[in-house]
This record gives structure tokens, C-alpha cells and sequence, in this order.
């Protein structure tokens, strides 16, 4: 699991990307192959949404991407306790480090901290697969500040799949919110890294960009690419 998670996310020099082995919000069916590929790139975080995989197919790679020393990261896109309840049962069956996604319910926080899993739920009003994030900037801030007096580890952003100001969110969210905070989604190009790079958020994911080759060719040369990019002038 991640230990001293806090810390860890405190000393970062630069946002960290978690390779997500998805293409519109669902997981590739070459998961486990596209990963055997790349797992000698530079990215330290790997993971993959909660459909449609088989859940034994699931649990494989989780603990394939363990063995080659990744943290592991199941990001679960669904809108209702019940479903999200059924996720992080996924991720503890997986014993991934952490879960994104789903909105935040009790039951699933105490079920993450019974099985020591980082849990950063998504804020404000989502809809759809790919999902679209609707919700004022400072209604998604006093979400938050209510998840951290109950305990969570952080926050699954949605910011480039915003109705609004993605940019805008960002910073904002960012400043506000004195958590780990994931930028999820539509990542899928450098001047968007430039602006994660300026406003600093914990992490972001990137998935589809990368099987779309919005970053390069290979895809093992675009993910030490973007990590090499977030590196520069650090």
C-alpha cells in the first residue's frame, strides 16, 4: 500500500502521471499486454477503470503491476453508492493502493480504510461515460472541505471534462483544497501540461491520449515523454 502517503505526495517535485490502460472511460481488452509493453517506461503509477475487464483478468494485472513495483490505481466512474460500493469491493479484492472516483459514501470510505486504501472520491455533479463535470467552482470546494472532515485522502478532479473554465477550476480547486488532488481526463496535450506543471495539482491521468498518440508513437515513448516534460525546468 502507499505508506506515508502525505509526505510522499508533499515532496513531489512535479504533478506524477498515472498511466490509465483506458480509452473512453473503460478499460482496453489488451490491458495486460499494453502493460507488459510499457512497464519498463518511467511512470511509477498505473492503473484502470472498474469496467469491463472480468474481475480475475482485474486482479492479475493489479498484482502483475505490483510485482514490477507500480502503485496501483482503480479509478471507479459511477454516480450512485450502490455502484461505487461494487468498485471499491473490485479494489479490495485487487488490493489496489488507491481508489478514485465514485462519490463519496461512508460505507466506501470505511471499507478503503479497513483495507488501507487511499480513498479520493470525485466532486461536484457528473454525468455520462466519458462523464461531463457540471457544478460551480466553489460549490466543488465546500464538497470538498465536508470529504476532509470525514478523512479522505484526496480528490479525483474532472476538470478537463468541465462544462465551465477548466483552467479556472484548477487553479481554484487547487488553492483551496489542502489535499492530494488528481486532474482526471482529457489530458491529451503539452499546453495542458504546462498548465498542470504551473498550478502544481498531485497528479494527473492519461489514457486515451496516449492509444490516440497524442503525445508521440509508441506508446512506452510517449509516457517517459510526458514524464520527462514534467521534469523539465522543475
Amino acid at each position: 500500500m502507499v505508506k506515508n502517503f502525505s509526505k510522499k505526495v508533499k515532496n513531489m517535485n512535479s504533478p506524477a502521471l498515472i498511466v490509465m490502460l483506458t480509452h473512453n472511460d473503460c478499460t482496453v481488452e489488451n490491458a495486460a499486454a499494453v502493460f507488459e509493453a510499457c512497464k519498463a517506461s518511467k511512470a511509477a503509477y498505473w492503473g484502470f477503470k472498474e469496467k469491463p475487464l472480468p474481475p480475475a483478468q482485474m486482479k492479475a494485472l493489479f498484482s502483475r503491476m505490483k510485482q514490477c513495483g507500480k502503485t496501483t490505481v482503480l479509478e471507479v466512474v459511477e454516480y450512485t453508492e450502490k455502484e461505487g460500493l461494487e468498485g471499491a469491493k473490485i479494489a479490495v479484492d485487487c488490493q489496489v493502493d488507491i481508489l478514485m472516483g465514485t462519490v463519496y459514501s461512508e460505507k466506501i470510505h470505511r471499507l478503503c480504510k479497513e483495507n488501507d486504501i487511499r480513498y479520493m472520491p470525485f466532486v461536484g455533479k457528473i454525468k455520462e461515460r466519458p462523464s461531463i463535470l457540471e457544478g460551480s467552482l466553489a460549490s466543488m470546494v465546500e464538497e470538498a472541505e465536508r470529504c476532509l472532515e470525514k478523512g479522505v485522502d484526496g480528490f479525483d478532479l474532472l476538470a478537463y471534462r468541465y462544462t465551465g473554465n477548466a483552467t479556472q477550476l484548477i487553479e481554484y480547486f487547487v488553492d483551496k483544497v489542502p489535499a492530494p488532488v488528481c486532474i482526471a481526463g482529457s489530458v491529451d496535450s503539452f499546453e495542458k501540461l504546462d498548465d498542470l506543471k504551473r498550478i502544481h495539482p498531485w497528479s494527473f491521468t492519461i489514457g486515451g491520449a496516449f492509444f490516440e498518440n497524442k503525445f508521440g508513437a509508441q506508446m512506452p515513448a510517449q509516457i517517459d515523454a510526458v514524464c520527462d516534460y514534467m521534469q523539465d525546468n522543475v
